[in-house]
């Protein structure tokens, strides 16, 4: 069968349609055969070799990939009886797992990884869900902010940033968010009571809407202690990626580690339900067919996309 990955890391030309034997699932498993694949930074960091450590007891090729969708073709033993063959399903993939990542044709995953499709989303819209929508739900559910709470969202144009708009809202929480020029009229759209300009001063146009600080910041920007400016003492600021640094006045510092909860299937299938009720907008930035992956890649990389890339594997 066929899969997009690298048998040895480096920029998005390592990147190759490859072919493979065919997985079969196992206990507690399902295979999936995959439609669309959404394309996130984490499947460049896994390709250019920064997850090498955690794929040091496997063989290439190493396949990236965390979101998928496509329709059921396969169920293991002891998986009970809420999937069954032929259903469309959204998968998240953990792709430093024994099965690798959604970039291939045929995808084994714990069934706990697997919920149905939402409702009236096309495959490449569904792929974008889980993964970005997940981080978001636990970096709030990090931050613990009652409803009325203030919240800020940086990074609020990307797709992690705009699900944690729409969820915080969601929670009921006031939410100030950062924009370029361009993408103001979208963050807004988004849910978003007050936009600040993005940029170095962040934090000061923050306080100056809360000059005692916000209680609670989701760092979709990645731009760590530079934030710290914008928390209230003893605020909460979730982070990604691994990232762990100093804080002061109290900060407490949150990492979020989606893959940790990647079986977590009620938060899964909450999710889907809220893309279904328009909770949660589905944003596509280009579709691309599986072997074009490299460009795919280079899009993500360029930065300033909007939603995110598909792999189209159908």
């Amino acid at each position: 069968m066929r899969v997009i990955g690298v048998e040895e890391f480096g920029g998005p030309e390592a990147l190759r349609v490859l072919d493979v034997p065919e997985p079969q699932a196992g206990p507690g498993e399902v295979r999936i055969r995959v439609h669309a694949a959404a394309v996130n930074p984490t499947d460049t960091l896994l390709r250019s070799g920064a997850h090498a450590q955690r794929l040091s007891d496997r063989q290439p090729p190493y396949v990236p990939g965390m979101d998928a969708a496509g329709v059921v073709d396969q169920v293991g033993p002891e998986t009970g009886d809420r999937l069954a063959v032929g259903q469309r399903v959204v998968a998240l993939v953990v792709p430093t797992g024994p099965h690798g990542g959604a970039y291939a044709d045929l995808l084994v995953v714990p069934a706990a990884s697997v919920v149905p499709a939402p409702e009236g989303a096309d495959f490449a819209a569904a792929s974008t869900l889980l993964m970005n929508a997940l981080t978001a739900r636990l970096a709030l559910d990090e931050l613990g902010l009652a409803p009325g709470d203030t919240v800020a969202v940086i990074g609020a144009a990307g797709a992690l940033g705009g699900y944690a708009i729409q969820l915080a809202k969601a929670d009921g929480l006031r939410v100030i968010a950062d924009a370029a020029p361009a993408d103001e009229k979208l963050v807004r759209e988004l849910g978003a009571d007050h936009v600040v300009p993005r940029g170095d001063e962040v934090a000061e146009r923050i306080r100056e809407l809360v000059p005692d600080g916000v209680p609670g910041l989701v760092d979709g920007s990645l731009q760590g202690e530079k934030l710290f400016g914008a928390l209230a003492d003893g605020g909460r600021l979730a982070v990604f990626r691994g990232w762990s640094g100093g804080a002061e006045r109290g900060i407490d510092v949150r990492p979020v580690l989606v893959s940790d909860f990647a079986t977590d299937t009620e938060r899964l299938d909450r999710l889907r339900r809220q893309a279904e009720e328009g909770i949660l907008t589905l944003r596509v930035a280009e579709v691309f067919p599986a072997d074009r992956a490299a460009a795919a890649h280079r899009l993500l990389e360029a930065g300033g996309v909007r939603g995110r890339p598909v792999l189209d594997l159908s």
